[in-house]
């Protein structure tokens, strides 16, 4: 039975990733999960008390994933200018993942203190990271620098999902080129 209420809660969430990231968070309502799943609306109340509870419990599953795998691409890097290159590539090459678009629908939404908490202490370990790399390149305001590094991430995210203009890579480019020449000062 456990193994079961696992799989409905795995199925659950993944609906949710799926409304989120096609829908932004207006789309994540429990009838739409019921649909999705293929519960009954009352079996979706028995997973989650609110939509708030099923937001924080993807803010806790993926938001860490999506950070380890920045992380994992920094470490990677040689030098604190590979290092930034690295954090700006990796999280607009996540842009097509269902996942990085759920975690994007969320942070641009009202949430509630729980979720909010737990994205910012996934994002703060990145921060942290790019911190220590812009601190490295003798960045005189490494933390204010890092915060506007990560405004041009999340400028390029929305370029990209717009899927209108540039293509995907000739905006990554863009903003790698930007940080790296910003970041130098």
């Amino acid at each position: 039975m456990a193994e079961h209420r696992t799989m409905q809660r795995g199925a659950l969430l993944d609906a949710a990733r799926s409304l989120l990231s096609e829908g932004g968070t207006e789309a994540l309502t429990f009838p739409a999960l019921a649909e999705r799943t293929g519960l009954a609306r009352s079996s979706v109340y028995e997973y989650f008390r609110s939509r708030a509870a099923v937001v924080e419990e993807l803010c806790e599953v993926d938001f860490p994933v999506w950070a380890a795998e920045v992380s994992a691409a920094m470490e990677g890097a040689e030098s604190a200018e590979g290092k930034v290159e690295a954090y700006v590539r990796r999280q607009l090459a996540l842009v097509g993942d269902r996942r990085h678009r759920a975690v994007v629908a969320i942070s641009a939404s009202e949430l509630d203190a729980g979720a909010r908490e737990k994205i910012r202490a996934a994002h703060g370990g990145l921060i942290a990271m790019i911190v220590e790399a812009l601190e490295e390149l003798g960045h005189e305001q490494p933390r204010m620098a890092a915060m506007l590094l990560q405004g041009i991430v999340d400028a390029a995210v929305r370029r990209i999902e717009l899927g209108v203009a540039e293509e995907p890579a000739a905006i990554t480019e863009a903003a790698v080129a930007m940080a790296l020449r910003g970041v130098r000062g």
